[in-house]
C-alpha cells in the first residue's frame, strides 16, 4: 500500500511539473525603443534584455534578468552581505569587550602595558642602532687605508672581512631603522584601536 501511495505521489509531481512547464506560454520584453515584444517563444529582440515568462492567463511566472540586471543585483546582494558581515563583526566585537572588561580603567590598563611595551621595544632596536653606528664609524676609517676609498697610489685593495662586515654592518642598520617604523605604526594603530574600544565601551555601558 505504501508503494502504491509513492508512486501515485510522483506521479503528481511529475503532472504538476509538466503543468507548471507547459503554463510558461509567452515571454514578453521591452526592445532597445522601447516596444514591447511578445511571443510564444522568446523573440530575438528580447535576447540579453529583462524579459518576462508569463502564464497563459497573463500572469507573469518568471523574469528572465538581462546581464546589466543581474550585475545590479549581484552587487546589491554583496553589498546587503558585506552589511550583514559588519554588523555581526561589530556584536561580536561588543560581546568580547563586555565579556573581558568591567571597566574602562581596565582597557585603559592593557592600552597602557601594551604600549608600554612596544615603547621598550623602540629603546631596545634604538640602542642596537646606536651600537651599529659606532661599529660603521670604525669601519669606515679601517676602510680609510684601502682602495677604493684611498686614492693613493700605494694603498693596499681593501680586505674582503672588512668590506663584508661594512656590508652587514650597513643592512643590519637598515632592518633595525624598519623595524622601529613597524613599532611606531603599531603603535599608533593600537592606540586608535584601543580608543576606539574605550569609546564603544562607554557607548554601550552608557557612560559619559
Amino acid at each position: 500500500m505504501n508503494l502504491i501511495i509513492r508512486i501515485a505521489l510522483l506521479t503528481s509531481l511529475l503532472v504538476a511539473s509538466q503543468s507548471s512547464f507547459a503554463a510558461a506560454s509567452f515571454y514578453r520584453c521591452k526592445d532597445a525603443q522601447g516596444k514591447v515584444r511578445y511571443a510564444s517563444s522568446m523573440p530575438v529582440e528580447c535576447q540579453g534584455r529583462d524579459t518576462e515568462v508569463l502564464n497563459e492567463k497573463g500572469n507573469v511566472i518568471d523574469t528572465i534578468e538581462s546581464p546589466q540586471t543581474k550585475a545590479i543585483s549581484d552587487a546589491r546582494e554583496a553589498e546587503d552581505a558585506q552589511r550583514l558581515k559588519a554588523r555581526n563583526d561589530q556584536m561580536q566585537r561588543d560581546h568580547v569587550l563586555m565579556e573581558t572588561y568591567l571597566a574602562v580603567a581596565d582597557i585603559e590598563r592593557l592600552r597602557d602595558q601594551r604600549l608600554d611595551l612596544l615603547e621598550a621595544q623602540l629603546k631596545i632596536a634604538e640602542q642596537h642602532i646606536g651600537t651599529l653606528q659606532d661599529r660603521l664609524k670604525q669601519l669606515t676609517e679601517q676602510s680609510a687605508r684601502f682602495k677604493p676609498y684611498n686614492d693613493a697610489p700605494s694603498a693596499p685593495p681593501l680586505p674582503d672581512h672588512i668590506a663584508e662586515a661594512l656590508v652587514i654592518t650597513v643592512k643590519s642598520i637598515a632592518v633595525d631603522r624598519e623595524t622601529m617604523q613597524i613599532k611606531k605604526d603599531e603603535q599608533t594603530e593600537l592606540t586608535a584601536n584601543f580608543a576606539r574600544d574605550i569609546k564603544r565601551f562607554k557607548e554601550l555601558k552608557s557612560l559619559q
